[in-house]
C-alpha cells in the first residue's frame, strides 16, 4: 500500500481548496490574542467607557494595533481616529463596541462586512430593558452568526489577558499575571475582585465579563481555557446557566486536567412549575444545578472566599483519596474548632496507626495526646513540628495534614515554617497549614505559601477547604470508576412507546395505574401482579384467583394520587371485604364531587407484606437540564422525610451507587439491626434501567415508582405513577437530555474480508477491561505507528487512560469499537479495533484515529470504521475530518486516501508527519 505524498500543494482555485489547507484556528483566539483591535466608540470625554477602553487598550500594550473608530473626531487620545470599520486600513480581528444599544445591530453588520471576527459588546441597553431590548439583540446574533462572527457581552465589562497586556476593559487598572482564570456575569463583581487580588497579589490568566451570554457563554470559554497553558484552574461567578448542555459537555471534559469552581448565585430559588408527582415538588432547581455540577466534575462553593482558596489548594496540592484528615497542632481549642468544622462537613479524623503511635511515643513529650488531632504541646519547636509532620505523613490511614501553629512565648513561627517547607510534596496527600496570629506569623506565613503549602488564618477555614478537596476528589473518581454493565431488555422500548402513543392519542395525559406498571416491565423493572376489574364481581373473582389478602386500588385515567380521595385499601381478608371496598373506593370518587369518568374500575394486587424498606425512584423534567432523577426514602411521608439525592440520565452502575450514597437511607440498605442488606447490585441494574426508560421516552414528563419495595429477598415496585406531556407537544420541543444518551443508531453489523461478522458499535464506560485487554494485546509496531512513539504496557492498560478512552461524551468524542461477541452471547466480547471521531474544541473540525489489532490488520476493518465516522461527522455537520499520520504508516495512509482524504506535506508538526484532511462542508 505505498503511495507517494504530493511534492507540491495543489493549486488554490477555490474556497474548498483553501479550506483544505486552512490551520484548525480556535474561534476564540481573535477576543484573547487579537492582533488589531478597533474601539467603536471611543471618545476623549473624562469618565466615559469609550475613553477608558482605549485608554486601557494603549496603556497595557499587548503586541497590536489599536484604532480609535470616532466619525466625529479626527482623532483620540493623540492617535488617529477612523469614521468607521470600512475606513480602516486594515482588517482588524476584534471590535469593542462601546455605542447606544440602537446602533449595535449596524455596527455588527458592518463587521460582519469587513471580516471582523470577534467583537466585545460592552454597550447595555438589550434585554434587561424589555422586549426592545431583547429584538436588537436577536438581530445582533442573527448577523453574527451569518457572518461566524464571535460575540462577548452584551452589557459587560470587557475582557483582560494579564499574561499579554491586553485590556479590553473599562476597570479600572489591570489584573496582575497569574494562572487563574476568573469568568464573572457580574461585571460589578469583577471590578471588586480585581481591586482585591491587587491587594493580596493574586494573578490571573484570563479574566472575563460575560455580560447577558448572548453569543458566547461558559462552554466556549471553557473550551478556549482548556488548551490554555497559562491557565491552571477556571473559576466562575454564574447568575445564570445559559446553554446547560454545552457548559456541562466542556466542563466534563477539562475538569479532569483543570479544576472548574464555580460559585452560582440564587441557591435558594425554587422551581418554577407546578409539578403534581412527588420528584417534581422534591426537585428544587438550585438542587438539579448541583447535581448537574457533580455529574460534570465541577466543584462548588459557597463563599468568594472559598472560590479562591479552592483554586491555590488545588493548584498546589495533590488531591486527597479520601476524607481522613490528620492534624497537628501545639494548642487543643483551635484543633477542637477544626474537627468540628471537619467532621460536620463530611470529613473524619484519620486514626493513627499502632506503628505511627510507637514512633511519635519515641519522640515526643509523655503528655502528647496519643490520638488525632496530635497535639504536640504548648513548647514545641520547629523540629518537634517536622518529625511529627514527617511520622504522621507516612501513616496509610491518613489522606491529608493540617498543621496549626497558635503563636505562644516559646513558638518559633518563623523557623518551624522553614523546617517545614520541605514537606509540601508529599505523595498524594495534601498538606495545609494555619499559622495564626498577625504579623508575628507573617513571614512564617510567607514561607510557607512560597514552598506551595496554603496557609489559612484560621482552622475550621483550613478543614472546611480540605472537606471541599476530598469531595472534588471523590466526585472524579465517581465519575470515572469503572462500571459494570447493565442488561437491556430486548424489546422495552417498542412496548413502552406504544403505550405512551396510545394514551395521547386518546387525549390522555395520565397513564392508568396498570398502564404504568406494563410500562416498567417492559424495562426489566419487577412489579407486584396487577389484574384490572370493573365490577365487584369481577374484583372479587380476581382476588380470589390471587389468594387472600389482597389490595385494591383506584383505576383512574385522570385522579393523580389515589390515597388522597380513598383509592387505597389494603388488606382485604375475603370477598366481603373486596365488595366493600370496592364500593367505598367508588363512592369516594363521588363524594368529593369527582365525575364518573374518573372511575374507571380498580386494580387488583396482592397484599405484599412490606417487610422491608420503602423507597422511591423518579424522573421530572427540569427546564434547563431536561429530564432529571430522583432516588430516596419514600412511602407516604416522602415529602417530610426529605432524604433524596438527585442525578442526570443516562446513568452507569457507578452513577447509580454513588447517588445512592447521598441518601440517609442507604446506611439502612446495606443491613442494620439484623437485617439481610438488600442487593445493592440489583437495585444499582434497576436504577439503569429506569434511567434507560427516562432516556427513551422523553414524552413522559413525570414519572413515579413509590414505594419500591426493596428487602434481603425482593426488589419490587408496588405502585407507579406517569404523566404524559400534553398530546400537543412534541418530542423535539421538549429540553434536551443534559448528557447525550448513548447513540444506539451507530451499532451496526460488519462483515470482514474473511466472512467473519463483527459488530461495530459506540464504545462504553463498561468496555474499560476489555480495552484493557485489547491495548495488552498490541504489537509495539502497531503502538508506535498509532501514537507516533512507542508505549510502556502499564501506561497503555492503566485505568486512568483507559477511563479516558471508554468514558465517552458522545455529543463531542465518538469512538467506535469492532467486538467479536463472546460465546454465551452475554457481552463482554473481544474487541477487535477502534475508531475515534474527535471534535476540535470551539471548532467544526474533528480529528480521526484508528487502532487496529495486529491479527485483524489488513482485512478491511480500518477502511469501514472510517467510512463510519466520516458519516457521522457529516451527522455533526462537520467542516472538515483532519489526521496526523506517520509518513511510514502507509496503511493508514492509503486508507484516508480510499476515503477520499488530501494528504499535505505537515506545516506544524515534524517532517516525518503528513496531514489527512477531508472537507464534508465548505
Amino acid at each position: 500500500m505505498d503511495e507517494q505524498r504530493p511534492a507540491t500543494p495543489p493549486a488554490r482555485t477555490d474556497p474548498s481548496i483553501d479550506l483544505l489547507h486552512q490551520r484548525t484556528r480556535q474561534p476564540l483566539e481573535v477576543i484573547f490574542s487579537p492582533r488589531s483591535v478597533a474601539v467603536v466608540g471611543a471618545s476623549e470625554r473624562p469618565g466615559s467607557v469609550g475613553r477608558t477602553v482605549l485608554w486601557n487598550l494603549i496603556s497595557s500594550p499587548f503586541g497590536g494595533t489599536v484604532y480609535p473608530v470616532n466619525p466625529q473626531r479626527p482623532n483620540v487620545l493623540g492617535i488617529k481616529a477612523w469614521p468607521s470599520l470600512r475606513a480602516l486600513p486594515e482588517p482588524v480581528d476584534l471590535a469593542v463596541i462601546v455605542t447606544p444599544a440602537k446602533s449595535v445591530p449596524a455596527i455588527i453588520r458592518e463587521c460582519a462586512e469587513v471580516g471582523v471576527k470577534g467583537a466585545i459588546i460592552i454597550s447595555a441597553g438589550f434585554k434587561e430593558t424589555g422586549p426592545e431590548g431583547a429584538r436588537l439583540e436577536q438581530e445582533v446574533l442573527k448577523i453574527a452568526q451569518a457572518a461566524n462572527l464571535r460575540i462577548i457581552g452584551p452589557n459587560c465589562l470587557g475582557v483582560m489577558r494579564p499574561t499579554s497586556g491586553f485590556n479590553a476593559t473599562f476597570a479600572k487598572g489591570m489584573a496582575r499575571p497569574g494562572n487563574v482564570a476568573f469568568i464573572s456575569q457580574s461585571g460589578a463583581l469583577l471590578t471588586s475582585i480585581l481591586d482585591w487580588s491587587l491587594r493580596e497579589a493574586v494573578g490571573f490568566s484570563a479574566f472575563v465579563s460575560v455580560g447577558s451570554m448572548l453569543d458566547v457563554g461558559w462552554g466556549d470559554l471553557i473550551d478556549f481555557l482548556a488548551d490554555d497553558p497559562m491557565t491552571r484552574s477556571i473559576l466562575l461567578y454564574m447568575e445564570s446557566i445559559g446553554d446547560a448542555r454545552a457548559f456541562l459537555s466542556a466542563a466534563r471534559e477539562v475538569a479532569l486536567t483543570k479544576p472548574i469552581i464555580v460559585i452560582k448565585a440564587g441557591r435558594t430559588a425554587q422551581a418554577a412549575q407546578a409539578a403534581a408527582s412527588h420528584t417534581g415538588t422534591l426537585a428544587g432547581s438550585d438542587e438539579v444545578l448541583s447535581a448537574a455540577f457533580r455529574r460534570a466534575g465541577v466543584l462548588r462553593v459557597d463563599s468568594i472566599e472559598d472560590l479562591f482558596h479552592m483554586a491555590e489548594v488545588l493548584a498546589r496540592q495533590p488531591r486527597p483519596s479520601g476524607r481522613r484528615l490528620t492534624l497537628l497542632t501545639n494548642a487543643g481549642g483551635p484543633a477542637v474548632l477544626a474537627t468540628d468544622a471537619l467532621v460536620s462537613g463530611g470529613g473524619e479524623l484519620a486514626v493513627l496507626s499502632d506503628d505511627t503511635r510507637k514512633q511519635l511515643d519515641g519522640f515526643l513529650p509523655a503528655p502528647w495526646s496519643h490520638a488525632n488531632p496530635v497535639d504536640i504541646l504548648g513548647d514545641a519547636d520547629a523540629e518537634r513540628y517536622a518529625k511529627t509532620l514527617e511520622t504522621t505523613g507516612a501513616d496509610p490511614n491518613s489522606d491529608g495534614l493540617l498543621v496549626i501553629l497558635t503563636p505562644q512565648d516559646m513558638t518559633e513561627p518563623t523557623k518551624t515554617a522553614d523546617r517545614l517547607k520541605g514537606y509540601a510534596k508529599l505523595p498524594g496527600k495534601p498538606v495545609l497549614a494555619s499559622w495564626m496570629g498577625g504579623s508575628e506569623v507573617a513571614a512564617g506565613e510567607r514561607i510557607l505559601n512560597d514552598a506551595g503549602i496554603p496557609t489559612f488564618g484560621y482552622p475550621d477555614t483550613a478543614a472546611r477547604v480540605f472537606n471541599y478537596m476530598w469531595r472534588y476528589s471523590d466526585n472524579i473518581a465517581g465519575l470515572y470508576e469503572t462500571p459494570t454493565l447493565a442488561e437491556e431488555p430486548s424489546g422495552g422500548s417498542d412496548v413502552a412507546r406504544a403505550l405512551v402513543d396510545e394514551a395521547r392519542a386518546s387525549g390522555r395525559t395520565l397513564l392508568s395505574e396498570f398502564e404504568s406498571k406494563r410500562l416498567l416491565a417492559a424495562y426489566g423493572i419487577p412489579t407486584v401482579e396487577t389484574w384490572l376489574a370493573t365490577s365487584e364481581d369481577e374484583a372479587v373473582e380476581k382476588a380470589r384467583a390471587l389468594g387472600f389478602p389482597v389490595v385494591l386500588k383506584l383505576n383512574s385515567l385522570t385522579v393523580t394520587h389515589k390515597t388522597d380521595v380513598g383509592g387505597v385499601k389494603l388488606d382485604l381478608r375475603d370477598e366481603a371485604h373486596v365488595r366493600e371496598a370496592f364500593r367505598a373506593i367508588r363512592d369516594a370518587l363521588t363524594g368529593r364531587g369527582l365525575s364518573s369518568d374518573a372511575f374507571q374500575g380498580v386494580t387488583v394486587q396482592p397484599m405484599v407484606k412490606l417487610d422491608g424498606y420503602e423507597l422511591i425512584l423518579g424522573s421530572s423534567l427540569d427546564a434547563q437540564f431536561g429530564p432529571v432523577l430522583l432516588f430516596g426514602a419514600g412511602g407516604t411521608l416522602v415529602e417530610v422525610m426529605q432524604d433524596r439525592a438527585l442525578g442526570l440520565p443516562p446513568l452507569t452502575t457507578t452513577l447509580a451507587r454513588r447517588m445512592m450514597e447521598r441518601t440517609r437511607i442507604h446506611h439502612a440498605l446495606k443491613g442494620v439491626r439484623g437485617r439481610a442488606p438488600v442487593d445493592l447490585a440489583a437495585l444499582e441494574r434497576l436504577m439503569v434501567r429506569f434511567s434507560q426508560l427516562v432516556v427513551e421516552q422523553p414524552l413522559i414528563r413525570e414519572l413515579d415508582i413509590n414505594p419500591l419495595l426493596v428487602s434481603g429477598e425482593r426488589i419490587i415496585a408496588l405502585d407507579a405513577r406517569v404523566v404524559l406531556h400534553p398530546p400537543d407537544v412534541s418530542a423535539a420541543s421538549l429540553p434536551k437530555l443534559a448528557i447525550e444518551p448513548y447513540p444506539h443508531q451507530y451499532a451496526k453489523l460488519l462483515t470482514l474480508k474473511n466472512g467473519e461478522q463483527l459488530l461495530v458499535r459506540p464504545i462504553r464506560p463498561e468496555d474499560e477491561p476489555a480495552m484493557g485487554r485489547f491495548h495488552q494485546a498490541l504489537s509495539e509496531q502497531t503502538v508506535f505507528m498509532r501514537y507516533a512513539g512507542l508505549m510502556k504496557l502499564s501506561q497503555r492498560v492503566a485505568h486512568e487512560r483507559l477511563a479516558r478512552i471508554c468514558f465517552n461524551d458522545y455529543a463531542r468524542e465518538m469512538a467506535l469499537v469492532a467486538e467479536r461477541p463472546s460465546p454465551d452471547g452475554k457481552g463482554g466480547g473481544e474487541i477487535l479495533a477502534v475508531g475515534r471521531l474527535t471534535r476540535l474544541r470551539g471548532t467544526k473540525d474533528a480529528e480521526f484515529a484508528i487502532t487496529v489489532s495486529d491479527p485483524a490488520q489488513r482485512l478491511g476493518l480500518g477502511t469501514e470504521l472510517l467510512r463510519r465516522l466520516v458519516e457521522i461527522g457529516r451527522d455533526w455537520g462537520l467542516r472538515r475530518i483532519v489526521a496526523d499520520i506517520l509518513t511510514r504508516n502507509r496503511g493508514m495512509q492509503a486508507v484516508s486516501k480510499k476515503l477520499g482524504f488530501t494528504l499535505l506535506e505537515h506545516e506544524e508538526l515534524a517532517p516525518d508527519m503528513v496531514k489527512a484532511v477531508k472537507v464534508l462542508n465548505g
